[in-house]
C-alpha cells in the first residue's frame, strides 16, 4: 500500500506565497520522478512542475520564475514553493509520484489540496 500525503494548501491573497508538501510512504521504491499537477474547475489536469531523482526540473510556462519544486529523496518528499501567486493559480493541486517497481511503471496520486488565490 502506497500513500501520498499532501499538505500546505489554503487561501492566499494575490502576490502571496504558499508551500505545498507531499510525502510518499508505504511499500514504495524505485521512485524516479515526483511532481505536482493542478486542475481548475472546468479545465483539464495539467502539469505544474516535476523533478527527477537526479534533480532535473520541468515547469509549466505559466509558473516559471514563480514556483520552485524540490525534493528530499531520503524522505520521499516533494515540495512546491509558490510565490507571486495569481488568481489563475487557483486549483486543486495533486501530488504525483512515478515509480518503477517489480518491472512495472506506477503512477501514484495524492488526494489533492485546494489552493485559492483571492482578495
Amino acid at each position: 500500500q502506497v500513500q501520498l500525503v499532501e499538505s500546505g494548501g489554503g487561501l492566499v491573497q494575490p502576490g502571496g506565497s504558499l508551500r505545498l508538501s507531499c510525502a510518499a510512504s508505504g511499500s514504495i521504491f524505485g521512485i524516479n520522478a515526483m511532481g505536482w499537477y493542478r486542475q481548475a474547475p472546468g479545465k483539464q489536469r495539467e502539469l505544474v512542475a516535476a523533478i527527477t531523482t537526479g534533480g532535473t526540473t520541468n515547469y509549466a510556462d505559466s509558473v516559471k520564475g514563480r514556483f520552485t519544486i524540490s525534493r528530499d529523496n531520503a524522505k520521499n518528499t516533494v515540495y512546491l514553493q509558490m510565490n507571486s501567486l495569481k488568481p489563475e493559480d487557483t486549483a486543486v493541486y495533486y501530488c504525483n509520484v512515478k515509480a518503477f517497481m517489480y518491472l512495472k511503471r506506477y503512477d501514484f496520486w495524492g488526494q489533492g489540496t485546494q489552493v485559492t488565490v483571492s482578495s
